[in-house]
């Protein structure tokens, strides 16, 4: 039904005509943008929006078409969108879908072939999918059947007798258009002994001479991942229908003789049963109990052994009771898990001093923070880092960890893997680097635990190939049974991973894959197991990277389970804002008056955590000035910056990912922008010079006005990660205990406003909070 009332089913010329239709200001794709976001599933950020709106910049572009195809990305129903757009009363559009629907009649049951006795009854079925008010129509041969039940999805033949066999077929009708089920043949039997004709619409319950199973659903074990299969079958006559149950509730989707479930996890455990009817009688199949994961256990003979240095051998049998009667009786399990909060940190390292230099890192970080942010994660994302700035990367993000919280690592880079540790390469390992120079993911895992996480997810987009030149064993800390650790690998132990480079853009083929899925309902390793049947239909990396999935992730959580926070714990919530919000703040817009009477917006957009966008844009200009242009130079070594692509026409030109949301506004006077990276290394604040250049009318000759311009410590700069951080877990910031201890690079400023930073911090920058929209720029 779902894949018949898809939004992707409609044909090109339907989807261009009903773009052009949205493409206007006062009842368009803005306003039905509002009212598709009631569904949480179809609920788009700003930069989705603005995006959306930058199509009107292209002489091609449609921004109708674009948020269309948003729509369709996201499984959006057709049915559904037929109801929005009712809803905002666009009534060209309504006529175009509903006639575009109709198209769309898909029969799903076609009837059956059938053969009875005399006197006994017969019903032929068929069913479609398609736009509401289907009508249905029955024929038998060329004539039509004018009976009340010869105009529903049903078509009850009763008593049989010899005028009713022969061919039989339904229409399907919507409006003026419809379709044809395949033709279904009804003949005639003789008399059975010991079945009475007679057409009876009441239930022997019991009986087994009309409705008899000869084919049981048998009980099993099964691991996480794995395809279940039920099968019952039955000898009916009329033919035999089927009804499946789990733990006693019914499964709507589940009507065939054959019950499968691909990629089981542990909410599918439990008892199966299947009922089989027909409209005389009733039966009911054996239950079968299906065992997954964790509650695979069924020999009572297990033994329990103590592996102790001073272990001793016990003899016979051991099983406690409360593990028996889980063994027996498991109990039922919560599909709805939540988190007490979530944070990402995401790294991409591209720009390496000695080794070959990497495409696809910076589109695939982006890609992913969008995507993050839109499941209501902090994300923490950032490009070319060096030793000492990862290693203090990974300790603020560690800060940002409590109780309940969802972590999440993906780092996209050179990687390598030796005796089972997964290790980072930082942008300024030596040549022949060891694992001293690169960072431990399993060490990061570690410190993850202590803080009591919820779920720790490491997405690893690097290759795994042994290091010739470490030979040294690095021994982790002790790990916790924590039963929530999820690894994805984008390739295999010995394995290297690729990337897809396109014109001006290149991804991954770990994040080309991976972004079609991970917003889905799911859980997290149910999620990447799609993902690794995705790739490994992909013609270019088949036979030399797949994915990996290592887990012992023992529930049903997805990274989009919702947020609830601890209500003891509202300290901890509290700094955690804030430790994530002030790294995220950006400079205030800036208005600058020139002696010449030229005024000059400095606006401010963060692309990454560590990556900044300055514009220059002319407010203001006097009519004796003829042309005029506001440049930014001066920058401090500190940070990276291309001069030949600074104070650029567009943010495309400038190497930035970013579209401005403040570029929507016309305006006939130059705008410039300039893309500043690594301010992790910023030492002071950040300090350049506006620089404007003009020529008064009738005049060749060139003035220059300058102005030096402060906007102190923006985004990831007040971290200051190119200090060393304390190492041990106990100088860490405790959010475990909801007390903060001086650690943190900026927690000396904001220790003593714990208990109310973050509203403090609200109520001065309500543009920043994580509620407003617009927190990501400027």
């Amino acid at each position: 039904m779902e894949e018949c009332n898809s939004l992707a089913k409609l044909s090109k010329d339907v989807l261009d005509k009903l773009a052009k239709m949205l493409d206007n200001s006062t009842c368009g794709w803005r306003q039905l943008s509002q009212v598709v976001s009631e569904d949480p599933k179809l609920r788009y950020s700003e930069r989705d929006v603005t995006n959306c709106s930058l199509q009107v910049l292209s002489a091609t572009g449609s921004p109708g078409r674009s948020f269309l195809a948003l729509l369709v990305d996201r499984s959006c129903s057709l049915l559904f969108l037929l109801q929005c757009l009712k809803k905002i009363d666009h009534q060209e559009a309504v006529q175009l879908l509903t006639t575009a629907a109709t198209e769309q009649i898909q029969i799903t049951v076609h009837p059956n072939s059938q053969q009875a006795t005399l006197g006994s009854r017969v019903v032929l079925t068929c069913r479609a999918c398609g736009p509401p008010g289907l009508a249905y129509q029955w024929f038998k041969g060329k004539e039509e059947i004018s009976e009340a039940s010869g105009r529903t999805p049903e078509l009850v033949v009763c008593p049989l007798g010899p005028e009713h066999k022969g061919s039989y077929i339904c229409r399907i009708n919507h409006g003026d258009t419809w379709v044809f089920s395949q033709w279904a043949r009804v003949r005639l039997l003789r008399s059975v002994p010991g079945l009475s004709p007679g057409c009876s619409t009441g239930m022997f319950s019991g009986s087994s001479t009309a409705v008899r199973i000869i084919s049981q659903p048998q009980s099993q074990m099964a691991s996480e991942g794995d395809t279940l299969l039920l099968k019952c079958s039955a000898v009916a006559n009329p033919p035999a229908q089927y009804q499946w149950y789990h733990n006693s509730t019914p499964m709507p989707q589940n009507k065939i003789r054959l019950l499968k479930i691909p990629c089981v996890t542990t909410a599918h455990r439990g008892q199966y049963r299947c009922k089989v009817f027909n409209l005389f009688h009733e039966i009911w199949s054996d239950p079968a109990t299906v065992t997954i994961g964790p509650t695979s256990i069924t020999d009572p003979s297990c033994v329990a052994v103590d592996r102790g240095l001073e272990s001793e051998e016990v003899d016979g049998p051991i099983v406690c009771e409360e593990v028996r009667s889980q063994m027996t009786n498991p109990p039922p399990s919560s599909n709805q898990f939540f988190a007490t909060d979530k944070v990402a940190l995401l790294i991409g390292n591209l720009n390496y001093r000695h080794r070959s230099q990497l495409c696809a890192p910076m589109a695939d970080v982006h890609e992913l923070s969008n995507l993050l942010r839109q499941m209501d994660f902090k994300v923490v994302s950032l490009l070319d880092l060096n030793w000492q700035e990862m290693h203090s990367a990974v300790t603020e993000f560690l800060l940002l960890l409590g109780k309940g919280v969802y972590g999440l690592l993906y780092f996209a880079g050179h990687g390598y893997e030796n005796y089972g540790n997964s290790f980072m390469v930082p942008i300024d390992a030596p040549p022949s680097f060891t694992s001293e120079h690169c960072i431990c993911v399993q060490n990061i895992l570690t410190r993850m635990q202590e803080k009591e996480t919820g779920l720790n997810v490491f997405l690893l987009d690097m290759c795994r190939k042994r290091n010739p030149n470490d030979e040294i064993i690095v021994q982790p800390g002790l790990l916790k049974v924590t039963a929530n650790v999820v690894f994805g690998y984008a390739t295999c132990v010995d394995a290297e991973a690729y990337e897809v480079r396109k014109e001006d853009v290149s991804n991954g083929i770990f994040i080309s894959f991976l972004k079609r899925r991970i917003c889905q309902d799911e859980k997290v390793t149910v999620m990447l197991d799609r993902v690794a049947e995705d790739m490994g239909r992909f013609e270019i990396t088949r036979g030399r990277q797949a994915l990996e999935l290592r887990s012992n992730l023992s529930e049903r959580r997805s990274l989009t389970d919702p947020i609830q926070m601890l209500s003891n714990c509202s300290t901890a919530n509290s700094a955690r804002n804030l430790q994530w919000a002030v790294a995220h703040v950006l400079p205030k817009s800036l208005f600058i008056h020139f002696d010449c009477g030229v005024k000059v917006q400095l606006g401010f957009a963060a692309e990454f955590s560590n990556i900044m966008v300055v514009y220059t844009r002319i407010l203001e200009k006097p009519k004796e000035i003829a042309s005029c242009s506001a440049q930014l130079i001066d920058f401090p070594e500190d940070v990276d910056i291309d001069l030949k692509r600074s104070n650029q026409e567009t943010p495309v030109k400038a190497d930035s990912f970013l579209f401005i949301k403040e570029q929507l506004a016309s305006s006939e006077l130059p705008e410039l922008y300039t893309r500043i990276c690594s301010l992790q290394r910023l030492k002071k604040e950040l300090t350049f010079t506006v620089c404007l250049r003009y020529i008064y009318v009738n005049l060749e000759e060139e003035v220059e006005e300058r102005k030096a311009v402060t906007v102190g410590k923006p985004l990831v700069s007040k971290l200051n990660l190119h200090q060393p951080r304390a190492s041990s877990a106990s100088s860490s910031l405790s959010l475990d205990s909801c007390t903060i201890s001086e650690v943190s690079s900026f927690s000396e400023d904001f220790a003593p406003l714990a208990s109310n930073a973050w509203s403090l911090f609200a109520n001065a920058h309500p543009d920043k909070c994580r509620d407003n929209p617009n927190y990501y720029s400027n």
